[in-house]
């Protein structure tokens, strides 16, 4: 016969911790929660997709960025809805992602890539002192090419006017990296057919100066230092 309270006797599961926003769900061996791993990961690039939510709608934008510290600059104009949403200090997201390889496998389910990725979560305000705003610009092209900041043209207070530049301070921040080979299952491994890796990496063309560049002005040497590092990765 049940007994009503025969279950009241029987040991509770554990309760599971809610996870927080940033922590990996799968394959969390390949997670990391060092600022050190997400800031060199938020460094090798400058262009993130945000995500946030506005009266129900899901955004994602791409959007240049530039890391300060453990804050991220987000550049666009002021003309933009979106970034007048952002502004208002609502809830986002920010992602960046680097795919470093293809891994061929034998089988289609095991095909991957290699990858490193940052996702950062916080809330943005935007800067309205005009100093600011021209030392986060400044920040901006720096990060872009080391040594051009100081070669061109500062803003001015119209073009200062009419640039929006958004502070988000880094809440919560994860990193997840893939960077290894193949992992077939055992009975495909003598399948004929290849499998490895096929590395990938950005890369630069040759400088094509604007028409009506001075004569007499040649490529500067910081732009011919970007391009040696990257020959000499290639």
């Amino acid at each position: 016969m049940h007994d009503g309270n025969a279950s009241s006797n029987k040991p509770k599961a554990a309760r599971r911790r809610p996870a927080q926003r940033h922590e990996v769900q799968r394959v969390r061996e390949r997670a990391s929660y060092d600022r050190t791993t997400v800031h060199a990961i938020l460094d090798a690039a400058f262009l993130a997709h945000v995500g946030f939510v506005v009266e129900g709608q899901p955004f994602v934008i791409p959007m240049l960025y530039a890391r300060d510290g453990d804050t991220l600059l987000l550049h666009g104009s002021v003309a933009s809805r979106l970034q007048q949403a952002l502004a208002g200090g609502i809830e986002c997201c920010v992602s960046v992602t680097h795919v470093d390889g293809l891994v061929l496998a034998r089988s289609h389910f095991h095909h991957s890539v290699n990858y490193r990725s940052a996702v950062v979560f916080g809330r943005a305000h935007a800067l309205t002192d005009h100093a600011a705003k021209a030392a986060a610009l400044d920040r901006f092209v720096e990060a872009m090419l080391p040594g051009r900041a100081a070669d061109a043209r500062a803003p001015d207070a119209q073009e200062l006017a009419a640039t929006s530049v958004l502070v988000m301070e880094i809440a919560d921040a994860s990193a997840k990296v893939r960077a290894h080979g193949v992992k077939d299952h055992p009975d495909d491994l003598t399948l004929p057919v290849w499998a490895g890796v096929v590395p990938m990496h950005t890369t630069f063309g040759a400088p094509i100066a604007d028409p009506d560049h001075p004569n007499g002005a040649g490529v500067p040497a910081y732009l011919e230092s970007l391009l040696a590092a990257a020959a000499a990765r290639s």
